[in-house]
């Protein structure tokens, strides 16, 4: 009995000690991504502000919409169509890709391993998605194509929009707008935010089967997209290489993110074991000294797990 006792008892400190430190790295990770924030807070706003005007244009070329009939498209020849009691599925891909993405840009806060900064990553996000959104406004704007979507066909009410009464209804963005919108068409937003976020995550994620359920899932996309009829072959297509495009030029403008993985093997002295605790806290090294070695960054790219130093070596070159 004395024996299960102290079973428990141990058990229960081990869970309070680990809660301990989960909280201590979430206070560190906050207070980072806080003085990060501080110095980067303009790039996020002007993102952001960016995401707006993108949805303020799609919303204003829905005014000069005409539906028509359908566009010849040689991916709605070779793709059954879905029909509309199945076009969520595609939908649900996408959700997938957006909020596994969202969350991965946020596990820094919680996990021991950390391989970014979130405000850093966002803003290189950012960066790539008001690249493409310019160019999608540019090319939607130059000629308005016919809605091959159901909603923007001939005899839907949703296929025109009445001129706006005020300013105000011009400029107020509301969801049942951004998910009936007719006329945006070339090229994809879906596949935008989907490339960006799959090409971020193969530059800076570790896991090799994740990054390649993440390929598979935005070219599975890209057919559901067509089969559920909500963009014409083109506007799929435009999108794989315009957003690769942009993704490798901006990425070369831009400094590379810091490499947090890399600890420094300093000697401990008594005055900087609150600075090793922290740096601890921070990038996830034990206090095992064996484990106080750099993981390795090639060319600004995070070295995937199950990869040894030589092989990282030998396909940096």
């Amino acid at each position: 009995m004395a024996l299960v006792g102290t079973d428990k008892d141990m058990s229960f400190y081990i869970g309070r000690e680990a809660s301990k430190q989960l909280w201590k790295r979430f206070c560190a990770e906050v207070t980072t991504e806080i003085n990060l924030l501080a110095e980067n807070w303009k790039y996020l706003l002007g993102g952001l502000i960016c995401q707006y005007i993108h949805g303020l244009a799609a919303r204003g070329v829905h005014y000069f919409h005409r539906p028509g009939p359908i566009l010849q498209d040689v991916g709605f020849y070779l793709l059954p169509e879905l029909g509309q009691d199945r076009a969520y599925i595609s939908e649900t891909v996408f959700t997938t890709i957006f909020l596994s993405f969202v969350m991965w840009t946020f596990h820094p806060f919680i996990f021991k391993t950390k391989k970014i900064y979130t405000v850093l990553i966002w803003c290189r996000v950012l960066a790539f998605l008001v690249g493409c959104q310019f160019l999608r406004i540019i090319t939607f704007y130059s000629t308005q194509l016919p809605g091959p979507n159901y909603h923007c066909r001939e005899g839907s009410k949703l296929a025109t929009l009445p001129p706006p009464d005020n300013i105000l209804q011009a400029l107020l963005i509301v969801p049942r707008g951004v998910l009936y919108g007719c006329g945006d068409l070339i090229f994809s937003s879906h596949m935008i935010f989907s490339l960006v976020f799959v090409r971020t995550y193969q530059k800076y994620g570790t896991r090799r089967f994740i990054k390649q359920c993440a390929w598979l899932a935005v070219i599975a996309q890209s057919f559901l997209i067509i089969a559920s009829r909500k963009h014409y072959t083109v506007d799929v297509v435009v999108a794989w290489y315009t957003v690769n495009l942009v993704i490798f030029f901006i990425d070369k403008t831009l400094p590379e993110l810091p490499d947090r993985t890399s600890a420094l093997l300093l000697p401990v002295t008594k005055d900087s074991k609150s600075k090793e605790e922290n740096h601890k806290l921070l990038n996830g090294n034990s206090g095992d000294p064996a484990e106080w070695r750099p993981r390795t960054q090639i060319n600004g790219k995070i070295v995937e797990d199950g990869k040894t130093l030589h092989e990282a070596v030998i396909n940096g070159v």
